[in-house]
């Protein structure tokens, strides 16, 4: 992320952006500019902020993707360092433990370089700036593990609280099967990440920021832009006492399409041409109350879309766990990925997945899919077949632009007049969307920026400004009433020194 010590010039009139959709790209991104005095209308057809696709992990080196580019790990790395100093209260600590099957075609071999060039990497930026030490103690990023290293750690008693790396990898070598699985197996400090608290953290900001008008429950019907490049935005409020909706039209400088997977409904209105692919995807509540000790994420790597797709246990508070199989019976779905085609940049997704998107899910269909994840999960962790289903899934569809389904680290893209769209893929790619818009904002003369004061360089203090208990406090309520367990929103936090 570029320098942020800039402050809005007071002597021009401030410009103001509407940005369409309020997930965690539009609201990062009008939290930033309406920070510097930029006026900000934000449109959110929910009834909250950051209601979206299944977050659970922040991507710091992207270790769970082995096909993607070094590129694309480093990028992915430096973006969730500057995330977690803008979202503080958002992470849940504990490391990540990627194992490779026997099966499996990849080596752990393979991994290492790469390891070690994120390792580098992350200390060259804590030497540069010690406010960059988000990820612990750079010389213990990972830390690999033989198979004998593993038999003598099945031997020890689970602690009650992880105090070393190696405490994370007893309750890991005592329930695998430790035959099937190639060494080393590594631990890397990818942390957690709650989309609860970050929404929490979203909605509290805004709504302390005057700057920023949010329009809830608005859905966009129409954008046009005038002759003196304004836009202007038609939107359909709905009111929730009188349970009807109204017509409503503004007007701003400066149009920001953070639509998610339905982006391109707004190219459209637009008129503006884009390729792009949508992905619907879930990940499965599960709990498991004979859990025994404090658990890593864990991931098992295999070939996505096959029956071995690879399987990822991700741990919160109060033996909850978030499932992930990347198979097509799972957390993909057949005809889960389409494209858009030269009549629309919006890909247009089946009518099934319409329909969880919209009124939700089956319970057979809930039950079915959760029970193939936990038995995914326990072909590695046998004692994981005693689960049972936590809670709904959670789920979303995920744009990716142009036509590489594998593409993890991209942000925003610049169309037409006074018009942006953002593309994340990856949630810590907000912040870099953000920054990119100011960016461009400057280049284009709409807005003047000066350097500020050493106060001023340190940006969002809105969300620093939260405390910790308000933002889970927050976070518990918005899980409520979205109707997952207040464990998910809860935090899991076992920081080492």
């Amino acid at each position: 992320m570029k320098d942020q010590g800039f402050a809005a010039d007071p002597q021009h009139s401030p410009l103001s952006v509407g940005i369409i959709g309020g997930g965690i790209a539009g609201s990062t991104i009008a939290l930033r500019l309406a920070e510097l005095g930029i006026e900000v209308e934000l449109f959110e057809e929910g009834s909250s902020l950051v209601n979206g696709p299944p977050i659970c992990h922040l991507h710091a080196g992207g270790n769970l993707y082995r096909e993607i580019s070094d590129e694309q790990c480093l990028t992915l790395l430096k973006q969730s360092i500057e995330t977690l100093k803008v979202f503080p209260h958002t992470t849940n600590i504990r490391p990540t433990v990627v194992a490779i099957p026997q099966h499996d075609a990849g080596q752990p071999d393979a991994l290492l370089p790469r390891l070690t060039q994120l390792q580098a990497a992350y200390r060259q930026l804590v030497n540069e700036d010690v406010g960059n030490r988000v990820l612990g103690n750079p010389e213990h990023y990972f830390k690999l593990y033989d198979r004998a290293a593993m038999e003598q750690l099945r031997c020890q008693p689970n602690p009650v609280t992880p105090t070393r790396l190696d405490d994370w990898m007893i309750p890991v070598a005592k329930h695998l099967e430790l035959d099937k699985f190639k060494y080393p197996m590594v631990l890397v400090q990818e942390y957690g990440w709650s989309v609860f608290r970050l929404a929490a953290t979203a909605n509290l900001a805004l709504d302390r920021l005057p700057s920023c008008q949010v329009h809830t429950r608005s859905r966009v019907v129409k954008v046009n832009q005038e002759t003196n490049l304004r836009w202007s935005i038609e939107f359909e409020q709905y009111d929730s006492v009188s349970q009807q909706s109204q017509r409503l039209s503004t007007q701003v400088d400066y149009l920001v399409n953070a639509c998610g997977f339905q982006t391109g409904v707004i190219d459209d209105l637009a008129k503006l041409k884009r390729q792009r692919l949508v992905e619907f995807k879930a990940a499965y509540v599960t709990r498991w109350l004979e859990c025994e000790g404090v658990w890593p994420e864990v991931i098992f790597h295999g070939e996505r879309g096959t029956p071995d797709g690879m399987a990822q246990l991700t741990p919160y508070p109060d033996g909850f766990f978030q499932l992930h199989g990347m198979t097509e019976d799972i957390t993909l779905f057949r005809e889960g990925l389409v494209a858009s085609t030269p009549d629309s940049a919006q890909p247009k997704l089946a009518e099934r997945f319409i329909r969880k998107l919209t009124t939700g899910w089956q319970t057979e269909d809930i039950h079915q899919r959760s029970q193939r994840a936990i038995s995914h999960i326990a072909r590695f962790v046998p004692a994981y077949e005693s689960a049972t289903i936590g809670g709904k899934p959670l789920f979303g569809a995920q744009q990716i632009p142009g036509d590489d389904a594998t593409l993890r680290a991209a942000d925003i893209s610049f169309d037409g007049h006074r018009y942006a769209r953002t593309e994340i893929v990856k949630a810590s790619s907000a912040l870099s969307a953000a920054d990119s818009i100011l960016e461009k904002l400057q280049r284009d003369g709409l807005i003047t920026l000066k350097s500020g004061s050493e106060s001023q360089k340190n940006a969002f203090p809105v969300t620093s400004s939260l405390s910790h208990h308000e933002v889970e406090s927050k976070a518990i309520e918005l899980a409520i009433e979205r109707e997952y367990p207040e464990a998910l929103a809860k935090t899991l936090s076992y920081p080492l020194a």
